[in-house]
């Protein structure tokens, strides 16, 4: 579907549907919606405020057909204009959409730039959360089922007529096509079975779509770079794990050097420590912070900001077989310290060790990795907000902060040396593993680890990147999660 800025009046441009808007309690409706209301004698106030009594609360959509011109009016309800935000402009368009594309008659829809007139909200954000809006709204992972969604909707165009606020606009969609795209990738990365999506055709798929330089490294040179943490935990597969470094290099000299390292278990039975049936049904997804991180870098080729970005998965599957790493094995990390196995299910920090080993050895600025970790984090938060810790509470704050922009939601849990007692270990330096309680806050304990000096930010996504019921945007299982939070932080 196609999604563009014209500057031209709402009403000048040919549609089968009209998008208009109203902040909650208001009577008279001013601005373009004024404008709509007038050029059809006063339809809204009179009969959509007044006899249909529409409040204009947030996310309630009245729909006015429009006989003699067989067209429809949309009014969109915004809700309280003191409560309003972008992720709300988002979030309303995803569920627009949805609506919009049930219809087959309508094919063109011609769309208010929600948030830039009285909230007095940046055009460029407002457009590009649109954009967002759309294009994830219309998301479906059909790719095995026979009958296909199909996209009734061709062309969504946004009106606007003020020179400034069209130039910001135009900004804002090209901007939002590529942040959508990027999040549905990850979608698509995510929701795919196990048995098409595995280490050799994940790393196949960052070369072909990061945009950027991509080093795919086999297993004897992963042993060569002593990364034996990471190939303990994939040594009982028959697919070779692989390690992937994506490289983006900026025109200019860059402000900084950042590490982004995604955790890439494409598929997690718990190894020995076998996981229970219901809980291994989704262990697909044990590769979404990988599918962020590829992603992102995609999004990053295509912003091109000043900053020099390296993003690193080292992915492998973690299964059962007679080769498989054991409970009590002792192993040697690529930093030379030594790690006993208490649980082979709890793999992913273990290859995450070695990769965040690598990362640092590329002298960066800044870490962050991004991983489906612990169950302790999604039992403590939920689906809702995703686990952040680190080593530098000032790079913690302003990522969730930023975050926050971008309509995720972080909660930074504690990381006291306290919570590392449990992974102390009678034969290595640490154990994998210690227990359930505080699970979440020890696993960040372990990570630090291996990182010996470089400010970094370990995000945990384990109850927020696959999702049993529909979230705001109306989207269940793969969430995508991270993505635009890292472009946010990354790109601005």
């Amino acid at each position: 579907m196609k999604v563009k800025v014209e500057k031209k009046s709402i009403l000048d441009i040919e549609a089968d549907a009209i998008v208009v808007n109203l902040f909650e309690g208001v009577k008279n409706p001013a601005g373009v919606t004024g404008i709509v209301d007038k050029a059809y004698k006063k339809i809204i106030s009179d009969y959509v405020i007044k006899q249909e009594k529409f409040e204009g609360k947030y996310g309630e959509i009245y729909v006015l057909p429009l006989v003699k011109e067989n067209k429809k009016i949309y009014v969109l309800g915004l809700g309280k204009s003191d409560e309003f935000d972008f992720v709300k402009i988002r979030n309303l368009n995803a569920k627009l959409i949805k609506q919009l594309n049930s219809k087959k008659n309508i094919k063109k829809v011609v769309s208010i730039l929600h948030g830039a007139g009285i909230a007095g909200l940046c055009p460029e954000n407002c457009a590009q959360m649109i954009t967002e809006g759309i294009i994830s709204g219309l998301y479906c992972f059909d790719k095995y089922k026979s009958e296909k969604k199909e996209i009734n909707v061709k062309e969504f165009v946004i009106a606007e007529i003020d020179d400034d606020k069209f130039k910001k606009a135009k900004k804002g969609v090209e901007k939002g096509l590529i942040v959508a795209k990027s999040v549905n990738g990850a979608r698509d990365l995510i929701n795919e079975s196990a048995q098409y999506l595995y280490p050799e055709t994940l790393a196949d798929y960052a070369v072909k779509n990061s945009g950027v330089k991509t080093t795919v490294y086999n297993k004897n040179q992963i042993k060569k770079m002593g990364m034996n943490a990471f190939l303990a935990v994939g040594q009982g597969s028959v697919h070779e794990p692989k390690l992937i470094h994506m490289e983006y290099i900026p025109e200019k000299k860059a402000k900084k050097k950042i590490a982004i390292v995604g955790k890439g278990i494409t598929f997690d039975s718990g190894g020995l420590d076998l996981k229970p049936p219901a809980s291994m049904l989704t262990m697909k997804d044990d590769m979404s912070g990988a599918a962020a991180v590829i992603e992102t870098m995609k999004a990053i080729s295509q912003l091109k900001p000043n900053v020099e970005v390296h993003a690193i998965v080292a992915t492998c599957e973690n299964m059962p077989s007679g080769s498989s790493y054991k409970p009590g094995d002792v192993i040697v990390a690529k930093t030379g310290r030594t790690i006993e196995i208490d649980n082979t299910d709890a793999e992913g920090r273990v290859t995450l060790a070695d990769a965040l080993a690598y990362a640092e050895e590329l002298g960066v600025d800044e870490i962050i990795d991004i991983a489906t970790l612990t169950g302790a984090c999604m039992v403590a938060l939920g689906t809702v907000a995703s686990g952040i810790m680190g080593n530098d509470d000032g790079k913690i704050k302003e990522f969730i902060s930023i975050a926050k922009q971008a309509g995720e939601k972080f909660w930074q849990l504690p990381m006291d040396e306290e919570y590392g007692n449990s992974l102390k270990s009678d034969i290595a330096d640490t154990k994998n593993t210690g227990g359930r309680m505080g699970g979440a806050s020890a696993a960040g304990i372990f990570l630090s680890k291996f990182i010996a000096k470089t400010p970094w930010i370990h995000i945990d996504i384990a109850g927020t990147a696959y999702l049993d019921k529909a979230n705001a945007e109306g989207i269940k299982n793969a969430s995508g999660v991270g993505v635009r939070s890292l472009i946010k932080y990354i790109a601005g």
